[in-house]
């Protein structure tokens, strides 16, 4: 039994808790972000079993119903920049959702946000368990797919580590729209290939050895299962660009990656 329990987040109650987070001080412009969108954002607690994961979702402001969207954070966890992509998620026409997936494991019981340090974040996220890290996915998949204002459709994105989930939910979740790996990769097999319903896209940075030696071994397991996986490497990019081409501070090659990937992100949305 799923069960939720809601929060809610405007004005200046939003201001107030967003900007409570220890680890976000390094994103400023993330966090006025968030502090200046007219839309609405909420925190929603989603319980599968004994565990609690605590979850940002971010609403369009649209008069159908929409596309929902599962956002995989990065290693360091539940960030001011994850809870910016959602409301970008959002400004685009689609409702986005972030769970946390560090909820609980902090010392004390907390999430990302009672981690004394990004490090320490570091450090526990590749401790997580495969199989707790799928179930909190389908939580928040499966809330926000019976939100009142979603059409009944979700997609899947994820950054770094997040983009390496992204890539494993794929083979986990029959019922995905799509799969976004954004620089990222976790060791896939056939079998696990051969349980992906959804085409997966792959955004990659051409400057980004580390991860893209893996390209290859997923686009001959993707093929030879007859998947579709479309990866594309942006000139001149490091790792992270999607984040790195944001910040005002971020190289000119970042920030065209950037700038290409979202489109291309959206106009695959538009198809869901």
């Amino acid at each position: 039994m799923l069960i939720v329990r809601r929060r809610w987040i405007s004005g200046i109650l939003a201001c107030a808790v967003l900007t409570c987070a220890p680890l976000a001080g390094a994103q400023e412009w993330a966090k006025a972000a968030i502090e200046a969108s007219p839309r609405h954002m909420e925190y929603v607690t989603v319980t599968h079993g004994d565990r609690n994961v605590e979850c940002f979702v971010a609403y369009p402001e649209v008069a159908e119903k929409a596309h929902a969207v599962v956002l995989i954070h990065d290693i360091s966890g539940m960030s001011d920049w994850m809870r910016s992509m959602a409301d970008q998620v959002a400004e685009a026409g689609y409702i986005a959702i972030v769970p946390d997936l560090l909820s609980e494991m902090a010392p004390g019981g907390g999430g990302t946000e009672t981690f004394a340090s990004i490090d320490d974040a570091r450090r526990a996220i590749p401790k997580l368990p495969a199989e707790q890290i799928e179930a909190d996915l389908t939580a928040a998949a499966d809330y926000v797919i019976k939100l009142p204002a979603a059409k009944g459709t979700v997609s899947v994105a994820g950054f770094c580590w997040g983009g390496g989930q992204s890539l494993r939910y794929a083979t986990q979740n029959p019922k995905l729209s799509g799969a976004m790996v954004f620089y990222g990769y976790e060791p896939i097999d056939a079998a696990g290939v051969a349980r992906v319903a959804a085409p997966v896209y792959g955004y990659y940075a051409e400057n980004d050895a580390r991860i893209n030696m893996s390209i290859p071994d997923v686009e001959k397991l993707m093929a030879d299962a007859k998947k579709t996986f479309e990866p594309l490497k942006y000139k001149g990019a490091g790792h992270g660009f999607m984040r790195h081409g944001q910040d005002p501070a971020g190289t000119p090659e970042n920030k065209a990656a950037r700038e290409a990937a979202w489109k291309r992100w959206k106009e695959l949305l538009k198809t869901y």
